[in-house]
Formats: structure tokens, sequence, C-alpha cells
């Protein structure tokens, strides 16, 4: 599932058609994506309007057009946004495509686990001004992890890491990467943290957010080459710091690795 970064990079795919009017609306009606509104309504909202900013936050993206009308996007699981000619075949998986003069903005979604969201008001919508503050903004202060930490104190820290509501855009291989370099076991529990590795905690996360984003997020790809993610996929892979062996097991849910000469358990 596309990360923060990785919805960074997306959402540019559509920075061409900024300042041009869309012309037509097309939507597979049928996709799940549409769950949440009207596909009608969409169409006739956006057509006629020009497509003017883009933001990102966390997993979501929106975009402004004019006449005061607002676009939400989550890519889920298989979403991607593309830019193709202005004359391009309706594809299969083409779940929502806004033609433009130059270029058409297309919204592909094989597995239909994205989102579409609609909105027409002067103000943002309602379900992105309450979003929480994003993991490299000011607003994510280390007293806010500790709240976050202590409210999940029971949940194993691999878990909470993945709460969108918490850290937003944080995604599975992200959160290997934030644990690995905090020195974190991911089946610690929450609660069992130090101060001083809550500290790295904070300090991590934030650190791998703005790494991702001015690599990934601006240029796609991978991160960095000496990140644990380069290796955490590979059998017989080995830590890039220590030259330990690195483990894979399920935590949370999800499939993990780590460092175990790194990242040791505390004995309860």
């Amino acid at each position: 599932m596309p990360e923060l970064a990785e919805v960074a990079f997306a959402s540019k795919s559509w920075a061409n058609g900024m300042g041009h009017k869309v012309l037509q609306v097309e939507t597979l009606n049928a996709s799940r994506v549409f769950r949440d509104i009207d596909p009608g309504l969409l169409k006739r909202g956006l057509r006629g309007s020009d497509l003017l900013e883009s933001k990102t936050h966390g997993k979501k993206m929106l975009f402004r057009f004019s006449g005061n009308r607002w676009l939400g996007l989550h890519l889920g699981m298989t979403g991607w946004l593309h830019r193709e000619d202005a004359e391009h075949p309706t594809g299969k998986h083409d779940a929502l495509i806004l033609r433009q003069d130059e270029q058409a903005l297309v919204f592909r979604d094989p597995r239909q686990f994205g989102r579409v969201l609609y909105h027409r008001d002067k103000e943002p919508p309602p379900w992105w001004i309450d979003l929480p503050p994003e993991v490299h903004s000011r607003e994510f202060t280390l007293q806010l992890v500790r709240s976050v930490l202590h409210r999940r104190k029971r949940a194993l820290v691999k878990a909470v890491l993945l709460m969108q509501e918490f850290f937003p855009g944080i995604g599975n291989w992200m959160v290997d990467e934030i644990l690995w370099r905090a020195r974190i076991h991911p089946a610690e529990r929450a609660g069992d943290l130090s101060p001083a590795k809550q500290r790295a905690l904070w300090k991590e996360t934030k650190f791998v957010a703005k790494g991702a984003l001015s690599t990934v997020g601006k240029r796609g790809g991978d991160p960095p080459r000496k990140w644990l993610f380069h290796v955490r996929w590979k059998n017989g892979g080995k830590c890039p710091l220590s030259g330990t062996a690195l483990l894979r097991e399920t935590v949370a849910g999800r499939t993990t690795c780590w460092c175990p000469s790194r990242q040791r358990l505390k004995k309860s």
C-alpha cells in the first residue's frame, strides 16, 4: 500500500493539469471507489472547472478546483494516478478520468480499495480539516507521541505506529525502518518504552518521514541506499549497521523485519 512519500510522488502525476479546464469526466460507476459518493454528482460538479491546486496529508490527497469544488482521493492498496494523452482509451481499471485539452488525468485502481470523495464549499471539506498532525510537521511533538503511547500502552508498538489516526501516512516498511533506527523491538508494548526510547521513536519517525519525502516523494523509486528498506525482504538479508542476520516474522498482523542484535525485546 502506498505510504506518505509514495502518495506525495503520485500526486505529481497530475501536476501538468494545473490551470487547465476539465472538459469531460468519466467514471467507472461500478467501482467500489465510489462507495461514499454518487458518481453522477462528481461528473456534474467537476465538468467545466479548472484544476487549481493539490495537497497531500499522509495517505490522502486533496485537489482544489475552481467554483469551490474539492476532490479527495485515497489510493488504497493498488490505486495510482496517471497522466495520459488526451485521447487515452478508457482502461478496464480506470475508475476516474478527467479529460483536459492536452491530457487525461486518470485514477486507476484494479483492486478498488481506494476511495473518491467530493465536496463543494468555500472551505476545505470536514474530512480534510479534522486530520491529525503530519508526522514531519512541527505539530507532531514528543509530548504528542508520549500521549499516544500512554493511551495505547497495552498495544504492540508496531501496531501503534500503524494507526493512521496518530501516525498518518506511516505504513509497514516505514514502521520497520523507524523501529530499526530507534533500536526498539516491534513486539515491545507501547507502555513499556522508557522516556529515552520514546524520544528515539519520535525523532526517528520524523527523520524517516522527512527522508522518504525528500527522496521517494520527489523522484519516486526507493529511499536512500543504506536504509533497512533495501535488505528487509531479502532472504539472508543482514543489518546494514551490525551485519547481523535479520529476522522476519508476523507482528501485529503484518510481516515484520528487525535486527535481533539491535532490537532486543525487554524481558517481562
